[in-house]
């Protein structure tokens, strides 16, 4: 399923969520979490060691809540792929750079927020690779939400 330009405009500018992932007994597990879009897909960043990836392995089902800071939102329900491998710390450069291009302030220059305090490329392509990391792609089954903007507010 495409999503269509109300829903990539709302996650260009939206990067919170909440997903939920299903545990072994059926019940749902929700984390918060930062999405954003990359190349036109939904991408989240997660560890090999993380509860949400052992349950996504079992069963590639989740759902996304996106949310603005008022009231709008983006429930995505998905089938995930996870991408690890060599290319994910680069690929990681680009989900978090996606994800803060509208923090205030800003990181400088060639430089992303991590944990607090700014880091260049190469210092953070190493973390990726000391934390484990791997990116969560969802590929949309369903989407629904309050996230359209109405033609009298756009």
């Amino acid at each position: 399923m495409m999503l269509d330009g109300d829903a990539v405009a709302f996650l260009e500018k939206n990067h919170s969520a909440a997903m939920t992932t299903v545990r072994r007994d059926g019940s749902p597990h929700t984390v918060r979490v930062g999405v954003a879009l990359v190349d036109g897909k939904v991408w989240s960043s997660g560890t090999r060691s993380r509860l949400r990836t052992r349950h996504l392995r079992r069963d590639p089902r989740a759902s996304l809540m996106v949310f603005d800071a008022q009231w709008a939102y983006l429930g995505i329900e998905a089938r995930v792929r996870i991408i690890e491998g060599a290319e994910v710390p680069a690929l990681s450069w680009r989900l978090f750079e996606a994800m803060q291009r509208a923090m205030q302030p800003a990181p400088p220059a060639g430089m992303l927020q991590w944990y607090g305090r700014p880091v260049g490329r190469e210092e953070f392509e190493r973390l990726m690779v000391e934390e484990g990391r791997l990116i969560y792609e969802f590929e949309p089954l369903r989407v629904y939400g309050l996230y359209r903007m109405p033609a009298s507010r756009a």
